[in-house]
């Protein structure tokens, strides 16, 4: 083990647990942003939760309408807080040039990529426990011991994708100013069309096709297939985790594209 952690690793791990600080501080110190990715979840749950409190959806069964919604909206916060959050923020950091001014400092690439990861897993934490306390507490979702592990890949493998496919997609985003407008409008209308806010019975086969397609459903279905009542076994919804999980490697690859030359500037560790 000390042969692996040499000293000159030990000094990068540092680096990476310096950054992730640093990166805390300002996401929390942002509150426009904090208000989107985190706070707007909890408001939609806070609303259409108390709304449709004690109702059952007959087209799934006749579960509470809790146990859908809570774990549909705790997937639109990791969205938020992943694929939202990290693709403004990368457009941000990319025009103002701190991606290429990174090549001057101590700091390697690699460190500084698991830093800004690092951050956004704390905060998928946050959310997700946020998220299932208010909804176990005010709105009667129960969580079961013997579908944890279907929860745990789930939000793994949704973290994984929506995370890299917010860094790499910045390499299509021309300019930080149009991030915002362009994550929206492909984040918000397949929302509507994914098993987020109601159950997709009744979708025109169509529409219902193209959100099995992107990665919004599997996530949302996957981790509603945990809170299912009638779910037997860990929890694992094995067509969706291998929907993530394929995202998750398109999401490696484009990452790592723009990584090595973001539009509008040289690769990162090349000279300008």
């Amino acid at each position: 083990m000390s042969s692996v952690l040499t000293p000159s690793r030990r000094r990068d791990l540092g680096l990476v647990v310096s950054q992730i600080r640093y990166e805390q501080r300002a996401y929390w110190r942002n509150r426009s942003r904090g208000i989107f990715t985190f706070v707007f979840p909890l408001m939609f749950l806070v609303i259409f939760a108390s709304l449709n409190n004690g109702h059952h959806l007959s087209s799934l069964g006749g579960i509470p309408y809790n146990d859908f919604f809570v774990p549909g909206i705790l997937a639109y916060g990791v969205i938020g807080t992943t694929f939202v959050n990290m693709a403004i923020s990368t457009a941000i950091l990319r025009d103002e040039g701190i991606l290429k001014r990174m090549q001057g400092t101590p700091l390697p690439r690699w460190a500084y990529v698991a830093a800004r990861i690092g951050s956004t897993v704390l905060i998928v934490l946050a959310i997700t426990a946020v998220t299932l306390g208010l909804g176990v507490a005010a709105y009667g979702v129960h969580i079961r011991l013997s579908t944890q592990p279907g929860l745990i890949v789930t939000l793994v493998l949704g973290t994984a994708a929506f995370t890299t496919l917010g860094i790499g997609i910045t390499r299509f985003i021309p300019n930080a100013e149009a991030a915002p407008v362009i994550v929206n409008l492909l984040v918000l209308p397949l929302t509507f069309i994914s098993s987020v806010w109601f159950p997709p019975n009744g979708m025109p086969r169509a529409l219902s096709s193209v959100a099995k397609f992107f990665p919004i459903r599997p996530l949302a279905e996957g981790l509603q297939t945990v809170f299912d009542p009638r779910t037997v076994g860990a929890g694992f919804n094995g067509q969706d985790l291998k929907t993530l999980l394929i995202w998750t490697g398109v999401g490696v690859i484009l990452m790592l594209r723009f990584l090595r030359r973001p539009v509008g500037e040289p690769a990162i560790g090349e000279a300008a």
